[in-house]
């Protein structure tokens, strides 16, 4: 079972990897019909993820509330969108289709596209770490399939922001290593953030409806504040869109049929 999670945990990881190795085959960018096509398919695997990985298993799991039992949803998925919310104004960051301003160093420009991605991975680790977490305390709602499904569904929408990291970077002038460095460096935070919220779970066992819709809220920021703003804007927008109903119905066959 520990291994089963510790390879979990490492999925949205390689993930991020895999993007950032792009610097080694593409020449200069990836294509935008790809690059939008995964963007709308992961927001579809996430709102799906954030739905029925955990905000269904956060109400099941508070049926003692009563007519109630939305309280610790409610809650939880508020905290997570005023937590991104939150960040998303203090910390210094870039959005993904965002083009530095002035003449910036490469190492400034380097640090906020990092910074960037680094932020949204933040919620994606949480989300996987309680997911897993729910799953080794034996909860009949969780199962290690469903939880395995949400890390493979984050680890595709890690890919395309492991790329826009290493890409731009090489075309500045990086080296393709280095590139390739600064892009992982970005997803090391999920596995940290997947196993801290892993460690204070099996504290707060009581809270963990909490937990599940507050990296719901969470998530759901991320793809609306950033992944669909994106993959909406400029061409093939609509293959964004059939991307994103894909991956919605994908995640939630995974969801309801691997449970």
């Amino acid at each position: 079972m520990e291994l089963s999670v510790a390879i979990g945990i490492m999925i949205p990881f390689i993930g991020t990897t895999l993007g950032s190795a792009c610097v080694f085959f593409m020449s200069k960018k990836m294509n935008t019909f790809v690059q939008k096509f995964l963007l709308g398919f992961a927001s579809g695997v996430m709102i799906a993820a954030s739905v029925w990985s955990l905000l269904i298993p956060a109400l099941d799991m508070s049926v003692s509330f009563g007519k109630m039992a939305f309280i610790p949803a409610a809650v939880g998925f508020i905290l997570g969108i005023l937590f991104l919310l939150f960040l998303d104004e203090t910390v210094p960051h870039m959005h993904l289709d965002q083009e530095p301003e002035g003449r910036q160093s490469t190492l400034k420009k380097s640090t906020m596209l990092v910074l960037a991605v680094t932020l949204h991975n933040i919620p994606e680790g949480m989300a996987v770490g309680v997911v897993f977490a729910g799953m080794m305390m034996g909860e009949h709602q969780i199962s290690l399939t469903a939880a395995v499904a949400l890390a493979l569904g984050i680890a595709i929408q890690n890919f395309p922001e492991g790329a826009i990291i290493s890409m731009p970077l090489r075309s500045e002038g990086m080296s393709k290593r280095q590139a390739f460095v600064y892009g992982t460096l970005s997803g090391v935070v999920e596995p940290v953030a997947s196993i801290v919220t892993i460690i204070l779970s099996q504290f707060i066992i009581p809270v963990l409806p909490y937990l599940l819709s507050f990296a719901a809220g969470a998530m759901m920021y991320v793809v609306v504040e950033e992944l669909i703003p994106e993959a909406s804007e400029g061409k093939h927008s609509n293959i964004a869109t059939i991307g994103f109903a894909l991956g919605f119905v994908l995640m939630m066959i995974l969801d309801v049929s691997l449970s």
